[in-house]
């Protein structure tokens, strides 16, 4: 078993989603001994964003690509092969002014590639990245999720169901750690929370490779 463990925050050791994503592995290890583990930090080297330079895994067959988009090409082909080998995605995506970093937008735009993780049918798109587990980090200095008005201003965890789901990853679990910044209680609470919820995501996943050597 494969696993990509990604991190995004910017904030080195002072990251609370790089902290979660840490214990997350761990604890899927420790279910999973055999699991091979391959680390991909984006705040450290992300790709750059889609320009006329890194679009070339879009263009027709047949382009002729300068030296720069040939190596801009080989990015994304790196990126999106280590994505599909994946088995399970672990990703820390902290909170950014009401989204995701955006390297991890970034990552997010090289991997999704037609014909490789998505396809167009004449009944609309079809993902082809599906059985895969991801598990996502989600980190906020404030509460979100707990009313309308929260939930119309958050475009992190909401936009990341919508993309994963759109490469064809249906067993998407979130890890949420809100209120970060409200204060030592609630961050203590938050915490708490977020590695319950991580002792439990650990132990469906245990029970889960049971229930499929069962049957």
């Amino acid at each position: 078993m494969k696993l990509l463990h990604i991190d995004s925050s910017v904030l080195g050791d002072n990251s609370v989603s790089r902290q979660l994503t840490a214990e997350a592995v761990a604890a899927w290890r420790n279910n999973h001994p055999g699991t091979e583990v391959e680390y991909l930090d984006l705040a450290a080297s992300a790709p750059t964003h889609l320009d006329g330079h890194s679009l070339g895994f879009r263009a027709p067959a047949g382009t002729e690509f300068t030296e720069r988009q040939r190596a801009e090409n080989a990015v994304s082909e790196k990126l999106v092969t280590q994505f599909l080998a994946a088995d399970v995605i672990v990703i820390g995506a902290p909170f950014y002014n009401f989204s995701i970093p955006s390297q991890l937008k970034a990552w997010i735009d090289r991997i999704a590639q037609v014909g490789r993780t998505f396809k167009y049918t004449d009944k609309g798109p079809v993902g082809l990245a599906g059985g895969k587990t991801v598990i996502v980090a989600i980190t906020r200095g404030g509460i979100y999720s707990t009313t309308e008005g929260g939930q119309a201003m958050e475009h992190q965890e909401s936009y990341l169901k919508v993309v994963l789901g759109f490469l064809g990853i249906t067993d998407v679990r979130f890890i949420r750690a809100e209120g970060l910044a409200m204060g030592d209680a609630p961050k203590a609470a938050a915490l708490g929370a977020a590695r319950a919820d991580i002792g439990v995501v650990a132990a469906e996943a245990a029970n889960q490779d049971v229930a499929s050597l069962a049957a």
